[in-house]
């Protein structure tokens, strides 16, 4: 094959990646769908809805910390090792939990176990996607992620069904077996470019003085990535970011219940239709992240997420309108925070130890989760569902400002790399 055959070839299978890291995505986001396990889960053990929500709440912060925890293994693995291990833990986990005699067993399998492989595979595809795509990396990583969002809208009704027709224990059985073979099939492709390439019309960086690298922004290790302002800046933005969102998930449907006043159907169909959204947020935030910079693509959702608590804050009573509008831009925005933060940490800090650093900025989610759910629980438990949209708007605000101020990439003296675009 002659160079230029070979170039071709290549070009034209980084596509594929952006594929197959789609549909591990589809499988690994099934924990979106885990409100239609909720009321099935709680008749079946007589149990609280605080201790229904323990496996969902493990689960999203095994998550994050098997992202962090997973970053060496990409690097020293390779993307395939690292997702056959996190793809066996995933289906081990779903399809153990399928034994689970009541929910601290299931909290244990399902929210250690699969979390924790969730957490392990989730950052390869966004890694080789990343790598793949110097010159477009929030479109490529948008692409990539917007499976995750996009799966509840597919395995909700699936999931909805099976409890339907075998219970939901088996439920969790069934799934897992079609997950495992799934994502070992998925994993076996995964892998970097080859040294030293890039796209044509693309260079790899280099540093000159006064010149932004055209595709790569200066490599830093994780010791010197957490010594940068922007790094806690990012982190800061994303847990924000990951709060409203994950916070909207977790209340949409008992939200649109109590406070819009819609029937139990149309509250159950917007939570399928909220998926959409959060699945498009990906490749749009990474899309406007890729032409505005990270810093004003941020600030462009801290408006949006301000826009939206401030409308079913003020005017949300009562109103079916108001109550779609507003979770759509909270849905959009936690799906476009999944895309701004992987881009802005390879924008920022460079992709030569992307995966160890991305797993650090990673653990935002995993806080934003924490506090998110605590937040409304005890907001709502003094004050009911509406006032907590009150601090949203204040943590939008300061969300706004740490944007603006804080996300620029200004490397201390000594260490390599280029300023980001401003």
């Amino acid at each position: 094959m002659t160079e230029v055959a070979k170039e071709r070839q290549l070009e034209t299978s980084r596509w594929m990646y952006v594929g197959v890291g789609f549909l591990i995505n589809i499988c690994l986001g099934a924990v979106y769908a885990f409100s239609v396990f909720r009321g099935p889960l709680k008749t079946l053990w007589s149990i609280t809805d605080t201790q229904v929500g323990f496996p969902y709440m493990i689960f999203l912060g095994m998550f994050a910390l098997g992202m962090a925890l997973a970053g060496p293994l990409v690097e020293k693995w390779g993307p395939r090792k690292t997702s056959l291990l996190g793809g066996a833990l995933v289906g081990s986990g779903w399809i153990l939990s399928g034994l689970s005699p009541n929910i601290w067993i299931l909290t244990l399998l399902y929210g250690v176990v699969g979390g924790s492989g969730v957490g392990v595979m989730y950052g390869c595809p966004i890694a080789v996607s990343g790598k793949w795509f110097p010159d477009r990396k929030g479109l490529a990583v948008g692409l990539t992620v917007m499976g995750f969002g996009l799966s509840a809208l597919i395995l909700a009704p699936i999931a909805d069904s099976l409890i339907t027709s075998m219970g939901v224990i088996r439920t969790f059985s069934v799934l897992g077996g079609v997950f495992l073979v799934l994502l070992l099939a998925l994993a076996l492709p995964l892998k970097f470019p080859p040294q030293g390439w890039a796209p044509k019309g693309c260079e790899p960086a280099v540093n000159k003085p006064g010149k932004t690298p055209a595709c790569v922004f200066g490599d830093l290790d994780r010791g010197q990535m957490i010594r940068q302002p922007a790094f806690y800046a990012l982190w800061g933005c994303y847990t924000i970011g990951c709060l409203a969102g994950l916070m909207s998930i977790g209340i949409a449907k008992p939200f649109g219940l109590e406070v819009a006043g819609v029937s139990s159907t149309l509250a159950t169909l917007a939570v399928s239709i909220f998926a959409i959204p959060n699945a498009v947020g990906r490749p749009l935030f990474g899309w406007l992240t890729d032409r505005l910079t990270p810093r004003y693509a941020a600030a462009m959702s801290f408006v949006l997420i301000l826009v939206a608590a401030a409308l079913v804050y003020f005017l949300g009573k009562g109103s079916t309108a108001i109550y779609f509008v507003s979770f759509v831009l909270l849905y959009l925005n936690l799906g476009g925070w999944l895309a701004i933060a992987p881009t802005a940490t390879a924008t920022f800090f460079g992709t030569k130890h992307y995966a160890r650093n991305y797993g650090i900025v990673f653990t935002a989610y995993g806080v934003g989760a924490i506090l998110g759910t605590t937040l409304y629980g005890v907001i709502r438990d003094k004050w009911g569902a509406l006032p907590v949209f009150l601090p949203v708007m204040g943590l939008a605000v300061l969300g706004l400002i740490v944007a603006l101020v804080g996300l620029k990439s200004t490397p201390l003296p000594g260490v390599s790399g280029a300023a980001a675009k401003e």
